[in-house]
Order: C-alpha cells, then sequence, then structure tokens
C-alpha cells in the first residue's frame, strides 16, 4: 500500500482533537530534544539521540488510551504510521486540518 493510499487510513485513527494535539507536542518535544542533544550533550549527544524517537510516544499513546480508545497505528504499519504522524502534524500546523 501507497503512502498516500495508507494517509486516509492513518488520519481515521486520529478523529479526536485532543489526540491529533497531543501528537503534535509530541512531535514538537521531538525537535526540542534533538535540539538540545545537539546543542548541550556534546559528546553523549549520538547515544542520546537514539532514545529521539521514543520522545513522542507518551504524548501519542496517551491520546489514542484516554481519548481515541484505539491502539496507535504504529503497532501495525510503523515506518508508515511515523511518516503520517508528521505529515498529519504538519497539516495541523499550517491549517490544512
Amino acid at each position: 500500500m501507497k503512502l498516500e493510499e495508507y494517509y486516509p487510513i492513518y488520519l481515521s485513527y486520529h478523529t479526536n482533537l485532543i489526540c491529533r494535539l497531543l501528537h503534535v507536542l509530541g512531535n514538537i518535544a521531538t525537535i526540542a530534544y534533538v535540539g538540545l542533544c545537539l546543542e548541550w550533550l556534546e559528546g553523549w549527544s549520538l547515544l542520546f539521540l537514539l532514545l529521539t524517537p521514543f520522545i513522542i510516544y507518551p504524548f501519542a499513546w496517551s491520546g489514542h488510551f484516554f481519548f481515541e480508545k484505539n491502539k496507535p497505528a504504529a503497532f501495525t504499519h510503523p515506518i508508515k504510521a511515523k511518516v503520517c504522524d508528521w505529515i498529519m502534524c504538519w497539516h495541523i500546523i499550517t491549517g490544512k486540518i
């Protein structure tokens, strides 16, 4: 399945506004975390950068558990879900969603 075909399915897992906003906050936290790793941690930054994919999960998964009442798409299609997550966040920030 192509990403263009999967994105509408991904969005169907994210109909709740609070869940979507938690995803945006998680992605912003991820960007901030990477920035801090690159700026302050110097020698340890590469080790800490390995944790980057896990920064968003407390935000996103709490949105699914408490508000959507469904399983995150990352459980079935992790790579596509991550790409769609960034697309969805960009669409929310730019007002497309």
